[in-house]
C-alpha cells in the first residue's frame, strides 16, 4: 500500500530531507570513479575501509582525502594504497587514531598450541609497534633478497650474496631469524645477525607534534619505512630510549647544503632524503626508503652537480639501475616536483611525495580545526 504524499505546502522533516545527502557525502567521488573504471573494485574497498566514518563534521576533509586518493591509485599497489588510506585517516584525526591504537594495544597476543600430530603453532597478534619492529628485523636480514641497496663494503656484498644464494625460503629465513633474535636477547651480536645494517625502527614527528603531546592532545608520527601511524607521545617515549636525530626541513621536506665538498649523500642527507621521500619515487614504486639508494639528478661530473638535498632522490636499487642504463633522467626546477623523463623524451612524469608525506609536510590544506587538538 502506497503512502500518502504530505500536503501540499507542509515541511518534509530534516532527517528526510538530509538523508539523500548524507548517504552521498565524502565517499560519493569514490562510487563516481569506480562507475568511470577509474578505479577498481580493490582500490574503491581499500580507500573506502581505511578512510573509514569521518568525525562529525569531517565530511569535507575525507571528500578531498579520497579525491587524492584515487588521483594515486593508478600509481600504487593496493596494499600501498590501503596503508596510505590509513595513514592520511589518522593525520586527519590524531584522537581516533589515538583510539584505534589502544585497541590494537589491548588486543595484542602470543598464542602456541601443538595440533594433533604433535607439530607446535602459534599464532601472533601484532600491536602497532611491535608488529612494526618484528617487520624491521625481517627487513634488515632479508633485504638482499628483496632487492635491497648495492654494497660497497666487500664483507657485507659477499654476506648478502650468500643470502640470495641460500637454499632455504624466504619463510624458513624469517623463522630462523626470529629465533636467533629470541635465543640471543638483549646480548644479541647485532653484526653477526643483522651484518652492517641492524635492525631497529625511525620514527619521524614535527615539533608542532611533540609540542602538542606535551600540552596533553593527540599528535601523529609517521615510521620511516611503510608511512605506518604512531602516536607521538609513542616517539618522544622511544627517544628516550634510544635518541633523536633532528632534521631540520621546509614545508617541502628539503634541508641541508652540502655543494660539492663531498661526492657522496652522507647519513644526515641520507636521512632528510627517507624523511622528505619516504621510499623510491619512481612512479608505481612502493619499495620502503631503507631499501633505497640516492641518486644524484646532475652529474657530479659532466654537469658539475652539486650533492645537495634537493639534487638527490630515493630510487630503489632496480629503478635506480633502470635510470642509469636505460636512457632514463631525472630533472627538478628549483623547489618544483622532480620530474621523470622517457629516454626517447617523448613523456614525462612528475614525481610527487606519496599523499601521507604531502599531509605530514602542509603541502594540502591543514584539516579543519576541529580535527586539530587544542593546546
Amino acid at each position: 500500500m502506497r503512502a500518502p504524499a504530505p500536503p501540499a505546502g507542509d515541511d518534509v522533516s530534516d532527517a528526510a530531507t538530509d538523508a539523500a545527502p548524507r548517504a552521498e557525502r565524502w565517499h560519493a567521488p569514490l562510487s563516481a570513479a569506480l562507475m568511470r573504471g577509474t578505479l577498481s573494485s580493490a582500490q574503491h574497498d581499500v580507500i573506502l575501509h581505511g578512510l573509514g566514518e569521518p568525525p562529525a563534521g569531517g565530511d569535507d576533509a575525507w571528500r578531498l582525502a579520497a579525491d587524492q586518493l584515487i588521483a594515486e591509485a593508478p600509481e600504487r599497489t593496493v596494499e600501498d594504497l590501503a596503508r596510505a588510506a590509513r595513514t592520511v585517516r589518522d593525520l586527519l584525526d590524531p584522537e581516533g587514531a589515538a583510539r584505534r591504537f589502544d585497541e590494537r594495544f589491548g588486543a595484542r597476543s602470543w598464542r602456541m598450541w601443538t595440533d594433533r600430530d604433535g607439530v607446535m603453532r602459534g599464532s601472533i597478534v601484532f600491536d602497532d609497534h611491535g608488529g612494526t619492529w618484528a617487520q624491521t628485523i625481517i627487513d634488515a636480514a632479508l633485504r638482499p633478497r628483496h632487492g635491497g641497496p648495492r654494497f660497497v663494503d666487500p664483507a657485507e656484498k659477499a654476506r648478502a650474496q650468500d643470502l640470495v644464494d641460500d637454499p632455504r625460503s624466504n619463510d624458513q629465513l624469517a623463522y630462523d631469524l626470529m629465533l636467533d633474535t629470541l635465543r640471543a636477547g638483549a646480548l644479541a651480536d647485532a653484526e653477526t645477525v643483522f651484518g652492517t645494517r641492524q635492525a631497529g625502527i625511525r620514527i619521524v614527528v614535527s615539533e608542532a607534534a611533540l609540542s602538542t603531546v606535551d600540552a596533553g592532545g593527540p599528535a601523529v608520527a609517521l615510521t620511516e619505512d611503510h608511512r605506518a601511524a604512531l602516536p607521538a607521545w609513542l616517539a618522544a617515549q622511544t627517544a628516550c630510549d634510544s635518541g633523536s636525530v633532528d632534521c631540520t626541513v621546509d614545508r617541502a621536506g628539503n634541508p641541508l647544503y652540502l655543494g660539492r665538498e663531498q661526492r657522496l649523500f652522507s647519513s644526515k642527507q641520507r636521512l632528510a632524503l627517507a624523511i622528505r621521500d619516504g621510499g623510491c619515487r619512481w612512479k608505481g614504486c612502493d619499495r620502503p626508503a631503507s631499501y633505497c639508494e640516492a641518486h644524484h639528478i646532475d652529474h657530479f661530473v659532466r654537469d658539475e652537480g652539486c650533492t645537495d638535498i634537493d639534487r638527490g632522490i630515493l630510487l630503489c636499487r632496480f629503478h635506480h639501475m633502470q635510470l642509469h642504463h636505460g636512457g632514463w633522467r631525472i630533472t627538478r626546477t628549483k623547489l618544483d616536483d622532480f620530474v621523470l623523463h622517457s629516454p626517447d623524451g617523448s613523456a614525462s612524469v612528475d614525481l610527487r611525495p606519496p599523499l601521507p608525506l604531502r599531509h605530514a609536510w602542509g603541502d594540502l590544506a591543514p584539516p579543519p580545526k576541529r580535527f586539530r587538538p587544542a593546546a
